[in-house]
């Protein structure tokens, strides 16, 4: 895209300041010259003349010797008849200071040499006195005029009120709706926008007036700025970007006057969208008692209330904001009559992200093998950019295995690198750590497995990943899912500790592997007990909800006494131990299978779903994956209906802010590679596909979109 102005200087500032830098420049090359001309003739006269005393001259001039004479003001030039030998060939001049000699004219006449005086020049030697005398303070004239140009413009001491607003004119900002995938619904809210500032005379004729400001609200990377150049792009139309943080200076007033200055450029190139990134940068509440007062910040707020009042939408001016904390906004600002339009930005679902892959793959070479939707169902919960940067990856080791295109093993393997990064080739464990690696992922993925309630294995691998993970189990689904029941998320539980129920089992003993496990699995059973109501203890009542709407954060806010807290802890603790008996009651009745797994796993370090499968089938002498499958989706069907009566007015709503897509989630700190050890590096656990964030009051809490699309259980 091509910036092609910027508010408070623009194209004529900087033209002005190429202007006088070329005569600054100028300047200085003709004085550097005047300089150097002079010294150059200087040492040209001193390589071919020679200064000789008044004596010499006479003695000169007895000898007959001397040509001519040059009487100057203040010397004598003398011209010799013959050459100097001592001068190589080269005639010399000799010159020597004049002298008070009253007979100097008549020793001149009587030895019959030619002189004459010079009748002095002064053009020259004026020129130069005046170049050289006003040179300096032209140029720092000059130079003092660049300096507080700078100064007074857009990034100077003197400018910092101006707008720092990148001003991209009509349909050059690049972007169309046709590059934005998997958000149909925002693009169909903003499409109306677009339509009134192309055509504001059809709707001026029923009376319709154009919003005055739309509020792109999202998780972090589902393309809400994207979304913003679009609108610009698709309504040709001059677009000024820039974020909330231009607005913040040390100095007291200067955001005011930069909202003043970034009104008054929009004014003038009305019709145009005014685009303010992060907007909870000078947005937030002015309530100083939950969000700290700031008296600059606040001013700056007040001053964009207050022009968002005073601009007339018939002259089509727009004003887009985006942020990914709405909640922390002033209320002021989102009343009708600013904000009068709320566009939420969501995470894509499955076809939205195939959508996405297909928009980011156009320009990729992709061979027959590659099937999108099934990348799509690895990847629930995975915005577009999580989408942009897998594709880019499977390039980059198409490339790197010398391979003309993208092959689906290429996509598979991208997922997996952005998911828990790659292998770690230089961690290698003693055999008796595989072995414990090796027991831990295969409980992970035997629960899966013998639960009808979970998803199918895909694969399961003890190969280090740099991002900390000894090893993990990929779970991908076979539809997408919108809601978790209870039975899923117990069996999800099950499968965060059947690691360490596997090690405790075959060992005796429990390593620090299972860290990550165990903070996920508390997490989730917290939230059940405190946030989807399933707990028979404390029933419907929310005893704590998530801070932040769409950021994926963990800070929950506690809506409880200490002593429910108390309780609450206690009720977790006894969910935790429920699953864990649980987990090891299901591996000990399997552990022929567990073994025959662990051991073939050890020997191949990878093995895909299909051969899990195959040896749990060999050892169980059952269908084990056609029961699973059968139950698990008759069930779900059963339990997660269409309601035969009317809809209540209470809407079951999915989760504000689905968990994200990384379905294998990495511990912060990596796993030990002792296999007994303090937890000061938690192994990789079970990716726990918690729960989104739940809705606002007033909707019946529900889990996110779960991430058990594609839940990865790490070791």
């Amino acid at each position: 895209m091509n910036e092609n102005n910027q508010g408070g200087g623009g194209n004529g500032g900087r033209n002005q300041n190429r202007n006088h830098s070329s005569i600054l420049i100028f300047l200085v090359v003709t004085l550097i010259t005047l300089v150097l001309m002079s010294f150059f003739n200087r040492m040209m006269n001193d390589s071919t003349s020679m200064e000789i005393t008044y004596d010499q001259f006479l003695d000169l001039l007895e000898q007959n010797l001397v040509e001519s004479v040059t009487l100057d003001s203040d010397k004598l030039t003398v011209v010799t008849k013959k050459q100097d030998l001592a001068s190589q060939g080269i005639e010399m001049t000799y010159y020597t200071g004049r002298m008070a000699d009253p007979e100097l004219v008549q020793r001149l006449d009587q030895a019959n040499v030619e002189f004459k005086q010079e009748i002095p020049d002064n053009t020259t030697s004026l020129i130069l006195n005046v170049v050289l005398s006003f040179a300096p303070l032209i140029l720092i004239w000059i130079l003092m005029g660049v300096v507080l140009r700078r100064m007074s413009g857009s990034g100077g001491m003197m400018g910092v009120g101006k707008s720092r607003a990148k001003m991209y004119m009509q349909s050059e900002t690049g972007v169309t709706f046709k590059d934005v995938a998997g958000q149909d619904e925002a693009k169909e809210s903003l499409q109306e926008t677009v339509e009134f500032l192309e055509h504001p005379e059809k709707y001026a004729q029923i009376g319709a007036k154009l919003p005055k400001g739309c509020l792109l609200v999202g998780p972090p990377g589902t393309g809400k700025t994207l979304l913003a150049k679009a609108v610009a792009g698709e309504a040709h139309v001059p677009f000024f970007s820039l974020t909330g943080s231009d607005f913040v200076e040390m100095f007291v007033g200067v955001g005011a006057s930069r909202v003043r200055d970034l009104f008054d450029e929009a004014k003038k190139n009305a019709p145009c969208i005014i685009f303010i990134d992060e907007i909870d940068a000078i947005g937030k509440s002015r309530n100083s008692g939950a969000y700290g007062g700031n008296d600059e910040r606040e001013q700056t707020l007040n001053q964009l209330l207050s022009e968002m009042d005073g601009f007339d939408t018939s002259k089509g001016l727009l004003i887009l904001a985006a942020t990914n904390r709405p909640e922390v906004l002033d209320q002021a600002l989102l009343r009708p009559g600013r904000f009068d339009r709320r566009v939420t930005v969501e995470k894509p679902d499955l076809q939205g992200r195939i959508d996405v892959l297909k928009v980011h793959s156009k320009d990729v070479h992709m061979d027959e093998t590659v099937d999108l939707k099934e990348i799509a169902l690895a990847t629930s919960g995975a915005v577009g950019s999580d989408l942009a940067n897998m594709i880019n990856e499977a390039a980059i080791l198409a490339v790197k295995n010398h391979r003309a295109a993208v092959s689906q093993k290429d996509l598979l393997d991208a997922v997996e690198i952005v998911l828990v990064g790659k292998e770690k080739k230089n961690r290698i464990l003693s055999q008796e750590e595989r072995r414990i690696v090796s027991y831990h992922e295969v409980g992970h993925a035997l629960v899966s497995a013998l639960q009808k309630d979970s998803e199918p294995v895909q694969k399961i691998t003890i190969v280090p990943r740099t991002m900390g993970a000894l090893g993990y189990v990929m779970n991908v689904p076979e539809e997408e899912k919108f809601l978790n029941t209870e039975k899923e998320i117990r069996a999800m539980l099950v499968e965060f500790v059947a690691g360490r129920a596997a090690e405790e089992i075959v060992f005796n003993t429990v390593t620090t592997g299972a860290a990550n496990d165990i903070e996920k699995a508390t997490k989730v059973a917290r939230a059940m007990v405190t946030q989807y109501g399933m707990s028979d203890k404390f029933g419907l009542a929310q005893l704590e909800a998530p801070a932040a709407q769409f950021l994926d954060d963990g800070r929950v806010i506690m809506n409880c006494s200490d002593t429910t807290a108390a309780q609450v802890d206690q009720e977790v603790i006894k969910i935790l131990k429920q699953s864990y008996d649980q987990a090891k009651k299901i591996l000990s009745e399997h552990r022929k299978a567990m073994d025959e797994i662990a051991a073939f796993l050890i020997e191949k370090e990878t093995i895909t779903g299909k051969e899990f499968m195959e040896i749990l089938h060999k050892v169980e002498g059952t269908d084990v994956a056609k029961r699973h499958h059968e139950g698990r989706i008759s069930e779900r069907r059963q339990e997660i209906r269409e309601p035969s009566g009317p809809e209540t007015a209470h809407a079951v709503k999915a989760p504000a802010e689905p968990e994200t897509a990384h379905a294998v989630q990495t511990p912060s700190e990596p796993e030990t590679a002792h296999a007994v050890q303090a937890p000061s590096e938690p192994e990789t656990a079970d990716t726990v596909q918690t729960t989104a964030e739940p809705e606002t009051a007033g909707a019946q809490e529900v889990p996110s979109e779960q991430e058990n699309t594609d839940q990865t259980q790490g070791g």
